[in-house]
């Protein structure tokens, strides 16, 4: 009854009532307020499958399929079957002892059954229940991205011939086909990830007003502008909004900035080598006239060229070029460019967005920026909270609406419980300190 209610809801697009009810009742007593502060962060979600290799997908996924075609159409699927096929597909699939050499010899050998048992699906004659079945498709999809065709011949990928499927495309399991293959420093995982978003106003308890479930490798900013605009359609519009390093980017910026929503975090550096060199002349050092469309590098010449272009994921930029016997007479030509037979070349992002990016960059480097960000490391302890005390970590049922499902769940107890222990006085306290960082802070 559980699963058939929970499904209802995704139907009628009602997951959010329970947490949007208790926000809404907030709003009402005062205890949640439309101009409010807010931060937001991102932890990682373990989807509810057994994690498999890709010859242990293929092997599964063929499986699924021959256990369901058994159900369905039997004495269709009983004169096709090959004397191994039980030994190889009666139990689940495990590699875990075999070589690496036993392993590919598996993996071809699953493809040549997965293309033999195809051409027998796809006949005319084969009954239309077999044809229609879920676990078909998703066999399918799984071969196209693990097997290519040659002549009449079936082929594993490797990853140096005909590659091999992103971690965005590739279907991880064939019990969930939106988990997905994600990486964030030295953390790898394989389900979702979940955005929890909550106030932190200093006189009113600390409530999660947005939660946002997306595959695992989507990145976080992404995400942001979804969260904000679901803010704001809701009238929780937040005037001070942290987040981490993960999320501003220049796009991002300029949407909040255009939204009237003071992004606090820190944006990602300049990497270029000059950037990191002691005294380089990276971006920042030039100075650009954008009335006239010219920049001077520090040694004060200007440049002789511009013009507007993309970058590599199609992003505008604007392009200036420099005298080559120009560069090539300069005495601090090292610290500026490497390139022999050209003069420097520097691109940057159009007016506004080159502007709040530099803004923001120089605003991140005073104590003043130091000290208020700070506010932004409360969010953490929310994370804990869902994944510790509310098990939040792991996926309690499989695809990403279901799952997102239970986050918003999750975050409707944790609003619930926070604001009864403010009800009754307990107010939120500021992070705990250790005894013995207490005892040496004064230092």
């Amino acid at each position: 009854m559980l699963s058939e209610f929970r499904q209802r809801l995704l139907e009628h697009e009602q997951e959010t009532v329970l947490l949007e009810t208790i926000l809404k009742r907030c709003q009402e007593k005062g205890l949640l307020k439309g101009k409010s502060q807010q931060r937001t962060d991102s932890s990682h979600i373990l989807a509810a499958i057994r994690i498999l290799n890709r010859v242990e997908l293929v092997g599964e996924a063929m499986r699924r399929v021959l256990d369901d075609i058994a159900q369905v159409a039997p004495e269709w699927l009983k004169p096709l079957v090959e004397p191994e096929w039980g030994q190889r597909y009666g139990r689940r699939v495990d590699t875990h002892r075999l070589s690496q050499a036993k392993r590919k010899e598996l993996a071809q050998a699953i493809g040549v059954d997965g293309h033999f048992l195809f051409k027998a699906i796809y006949q005319a004659e084969t009954p239309d229940e077999v044809k229609q079945l879920d676990s078909v498709e998703v066999l399918r999809c799984i071969w196209i991205q693990q097997y290519y065709v040659s002549g009449d011949k079936i082929y594993w990928r490797e990853k140096d011939q005909y590659g091999t499927p992103s971690s965005q495309t590739m279907i991880a399991s064939p019990d969930d086909l939106e988990a997905r293959y994600g990486s964030k420093d030295s953390r790898t995982w394989t389900g979702y990830k979940v955005h929890l978003t909550e106030t932190c106003d200093e006189t009113a308890p600390r409530l999660i007003t947005q939660v946002e479930t997306t595959v695992a490798t989507t990145p976080d900013a992404s995400v942001l502008e979804d969260i904000q605009d679901d803010l704001i359609e809701r009238n929780l519009t937040p005037e001070s909004h942290w987040v981490d390093g993960g999320y501003p980017n220049v796009d991002v910026l300029l949407s909040s900035q255009e939204k009237g929503i003071d992004l606090i975090g820190p944006m990602r550096p300049d990497t270029s080598w000059q950037a990191k060199m002691e005294g380089g002349y990276d971006q920042s050092k030039f100075v650009i006239d954008w009335d006239n469309m010219v920049a001077t590098c520090p040694e004060g010449e200007t440049s002789i060229h511009w013009k507007e272009g993309k970058t590599a994921t199609g992003r505008p930029n604007i392009h200036f070029a420099f005298s080559l016997p120009a560069c090539s007479a300069c005495s601090s030509r090292h610290l500026c460019t490497k390139a022999n037979k050209i003069g420097r070349h520097i691109s940057v992002h159009p007016r506004k967005a080159y502007e709040i990016q530099k803004a923001a960059r120089v605003r991140q480097a005073t104590e003043d920026f130091k000290e208020l960000y700070k506010r932004r490391a409360g969010i953490e302890g929310t994370i804990a909270q869902a994944v510790h005390g509310k098990n939040m970590r792991y996926a309690r049922y499989r695809g990403l609406l279901k799952t997102h499902l239970q986050h918003l769940g999750t975050a409707a107890a944790i609003n619930l419980q926070r604001i009864a222990t403010w009800l009754m006085g307990d107010l939120p306290k500021g992070t705990r300190i250790s005894p013995f960082a207490a005892l040496v802070s004064p230092l």
